[in-house]
């Protein structure tokens, strides 16, 4: 038995874009630790993608901008018991030039997948779920950068749903569900962020030890929150970000700044 004592479990997985993302390296960690996975990706390259790197683990193509497309994946899960879900979906257009052009559309569509899809898929996959399942979903460590614009808001939509998706789920079962809030990071969803790579390297010299996040320690925090080791964290977000949170006004950066001034 290893420390999370998660062999034979099975978790279902979401958003395994490619070999940069957030939940592929939370996949490694967990079929290392001898869980089993099945994953669900939006179309038929990641379909194929996830095949090729986990060519033992059922795959499924599964639209979460449509309700009728998770209908059709309950059903395909059917008598398919889990012991967690990893809930690392964004989605933004980012195609309003400031936050208060932000279109109705544009908003509704990425907090239908960044946000509700969580409480739609929780919701559809309840039956499948264990007496003691653990759902994971991935928020960001700071909702106010500018650059992030509308998804700020529906990120922190997805980050109170947390508190209420475990409220609700108490009332039947002891399925926990928690937040992974991730620093910067080098995935190919984050360098789709208008002006990111500057904001990366700003963060940087904010972090306590001066280096930025590895996505594999955000994937090991996931997966000890979808373990039995983390059995009293409910309801929470835990923040993964180097330190960053509490060094604003770190010496070093404030001094290269006020000599240009």
């Amino acid at each position: 038995m290893n420390f999370l004592n998660i062999d034979d479990k099975t978790f279902f997985i979401t958003g395994v874009n490619n070999k940069k993302s957030v939940a592929f390296f939370t996949a490694n960690v967990l079929i290392e630790n001898g869980a089993k996975l099945i994953f669900s990706v939006q179309n038929e390259d990641q379909v194929n993608f996830c095949k090729k790197k986990f060519p033992d683990s059922r795959v499924l193509q599964t639209d979460l901008s449509s309700s009728e497309s998770l209908k059709s994946l309950a059903q395909s899960l059917v008598s398919t018991h889990l012991d967690g879900i990893v809930h690392s979906v964004a989605f933004a257009r980012f195609e309003s030039p400031s936050f208060h052009e932000t279109s109705f559309e544009e908003f509704s569509e990425a907090l239908k997948i960044s946000a509700y899809s969580l409480v739609e898929l929780s919701n559809i996959l309840k039956s499948n779920l264990t007496a003691n399942a653990s759902i994971v979903t991935v928020s960001i460590s700071n909702l106010r950068a500018t650059n992030y614009g509308y998804m700020g808001p529906i990120k922190a939509m997805l980050s109170s749903s947390i508190d209420y998706l475990a409220k609700s789920f108490s009332e039947f079962s002891k399925i926990r569900f928690n937040s992974v809030a991730a620093g910067p990071l080098k995935t190919s969803a984050a360098a789709g962020i208008p002006t990111y790579i500057e904001n990366y390297l700003y963060c940087e010299e904010l972090t306590l030890r001066k280096k930025n996040l590895d996505t594999l320690e955000v994937a090991n925090t996931i997966a000890f929150l979808l373990s039995p080791r983390s059995s009293g964290i409910n309801a929470s977000e835990i923040v993964v970000d180097a330190g960053m949170n509490v060094n604003y006004f770190d010496q070093s950066v404030v001094k290269s700044f006020s000599q240009n001034i």
